[in-house]
């Protein structure tokens, strides 16, 4: 067997490893969503949002559906971590000992922006939603009735999307460090940027002008600190540098 292949196969070993890891921690964090799924889903309940309306069940599987993609949805959130580390173990070898202690600061601050993008997602874009349509309904005269699986898949859909989007700075940052994108390059294409915001956007909100541009906006915020985390970084990995040759 070649250097090559054998190299090729403790690479495909390892990752195996890592994935495995990754399923059996999930399995653990799913355990756990399975007693902390419905305590809050309850707790969401008696929130000042939800008690503008009764929440209904249409099907008989529909309790037991959210109960089980809630259990789903801590699972991962819990997991994120993991997968996280997995993936910096797994390329580790191939970074440099600098590169390696600064990739692993990523880990807590990722899954932190994470998390604040949930949290600001379910304390102001989805409040703002909610209240909107609601209050459309009522000036229709037509009475509110919303299903317990339509509510909280709809509440799952934003606050989840807004803590992926929120990773853009982490993601910026990465890439500016690999010399794949530059600050400048990114005010450049702003009005392409935007437009795909305003797409991701769609994707995310009702059909709806106000609540579109209610998501807009935060994802276009996040796109200009990006641009300065870019410069930040650009500026790092140029004292770094002149550390180095002074050394």
């Amino acid at each position: 067997m070649t250097e090559v292949s054998m190299s090729l196969t403790g690479h495909l070993k390892e990752l195996r490893t890592r994935l495995l890891i990754v399923l059996l921690s999930f399995f653990l964090a799913f355990f756990v969503g399975l007693f902390v799924s419905k305590p809050l889903i309850l707790f969401l309940q008696k929130d000042d949002l939800p008690k503008e309306v009764i929440l209904h069940v249409f099907k008989v599987t529909d309790a037991f559906q959210i109960y089980i993609e809630m259990a789903f949805v801590i699972g991962l959130v819990l997991v994120f971590p993991v997968i996280l580390y997995q993936l910096w173990a797994f390329v580790k070898p191939g970074l440099h000992a600098a590169e390696q202690r600064i990739t692993l600061r990523y880990i807590p601050i990722t899954f932190l922006l994470f998390l604040f993008g949930v949290v600001f997602s379910y304390l102001i874009t989805f409040p703002f939603i909610l209240k909107f349509m609601f209050q459309f309904v009522a000036e229709l005269g037509v009475e509110t009735t919303i299903g317990l699986a339509t509510y909280f898949q709809f509440l799952l859909q934003i606050v989840l999307s807004f803590g992926v989007l929120f990773e853009l700075p982490m993601v910026i940052m990465l890439l500016t460090r690999l010399s794949l994108i530059t600050p400048n390059g990114m005010r450049r294409s702003r009005k392409y940027a935007y437009f795909c915001l305003l797409i991701i956007a769609a994707f995310i909100a009702p059909p709806e002008i106000l609540s579109h541009l209610m998501i807009t906006v935060p994802l276009i915020g996040l796109y200009e600190i990006s641009i300065v985390v870019s410069g930040l970084t650009v500026r790092r990995m140029d004292k770094e540098m002149k550390t180095k040759k002074m050394l």
